[in-house]
């Protein structure tokens, strides 16, 4: 597995990360702690150490992070944890619903009840979950910095901020000296591209590894799916069909047709558009099954297939930005 640097954090990480959203998700194989331990175990196993956890993940709020802690045992030090606090539409039960999502109590609260659950006494990265607009950016980036300082957190990072406040925390983190502020992530796939204008280069301006999440979008862009061709018990057949319904097929078409014209899978050029950026530090791709873990993990490997100034061209014609 390819190792990329994540800003200035004092570890690297695996080019390809494992979302842990679909862990306790009704309806799927990781919905179980047999299923969650089987995608876990294959992904160690492949080097996708990296996993992308947040609070409110699961079937109720905690139960991802819940099982993640149950599986991991004795493999914790294998991994690199991640997660996230702060959701606006999900707060934590067991924390004062009075206080706001990104204030130094919320965030200290917020990460006991974290490592709680996910039996650890740390994580490596952290990330707010969603900007708060009823917190200043110097309280929440003081409290993560606290956090760094206790030994609770190894680096902390945003999720979805607009670029104006990535580099308001980008100064804010520079006038508190910090060097723990190393990440961004945001959507950002072939059929997603709206943060390429503001988000992306605001991260990389601030020196931010950037962590691009739905990068196969669902599914779209596997090669799994067809027009008028949706398999039974799938995720956009059965969870997400408007995907499917409003999806540009004459673009899906045409790029499946550029990949077997280079000898590779839709998924794995997917991918390898993502990588062949030098501010992704990691791809966050979600997974529920061992094999699924395996293939993701064969598009991080060194030496696995990135485009060509010339595809990248081809690439932009099909999905135009």
């Amino acid at each position: 597995m390819e190792q990329r640097s994540l800003g200035t954090a004092d570890f690297t990480v695996p080019a390809i990360g494992l979302g842990c959203n679909n862990l306790g998700r009704p309806a799927t194989a990781t919905e179980s702690r047999e299923g969650t331990a089987a995608v876990i175990n294959a992904a160690l196993d492949a080097g996708v150490t990296f996993l992308d956890n947040a609070d409110v993940y699961g079937s109720d709020f905690g139960v991802s992070e819940t099982l993640l802690g149950e599986v991991l045992g004795r493999r914790r030090d294998e991994a690199l944890i991640v997660t996230k606090f702060g959701h606006p539409l999900r707060q934590a039960p067991d924390i004062d619903p009075s206080l706001a999502p990104g204030s130094r109590a919320y965030v200290r609260a917020a990460i006991d009840g974290s490592l709680t659950r996910l039996r650890a006494d740390h994580v490596d990265l952290y990330f707010h979950h969603y900007p708060d607009d009823s917190t200043s950016v110097t309280e929440t980036i003081g409290a993560l910095e606290e956090l760094v300082t206790a030994g609770k957190i190894r680096a902390y990072g945003v999720s979805q901020y607009p670029a104006e406040r990535i580099a308001e925390a980008r100064a804010v983190a520079d006038r508190l000296g910090s060097t723990a502020f190393v990440s961004s992530e945001d959507e950002l796939s072939l059929v997603a591209r709206a943060h390429e204008a503001d988000r992306i280069p605001a991260a990389e301006e601030a020196g931010l590894g950037f962590l691009p999440f739905f990068p196969l979008a669902n599914g779209l862009l596997t090669g799994k799916y067809s027009r008028g061709s949706l398999p039974k018990g799938a995720r956009l057949t059965d969870i997400k069909p408007e995907i499917a319904e409003t999806a540009d097929w004459d673009a899906i078409e045409a790029y499946r047709g550029f990949c077997d014209a280079r000898g590779v899978s839709m998924l794995h050029a997917t991918f390898g558009w993502l990588l062949a950026r030098d501010c992704v530090a990691s791809v966050i791709a979600g997974a529920t099954r061992p094999e699924q873990v395996a293939s993701n993990a064969a598009a991080g490997a060194s030496g696995a297939w990135r485009p060509t100034a010339d595809d990248l061209g081809d690439l932009d014609a099909i999905f135009p930005g």
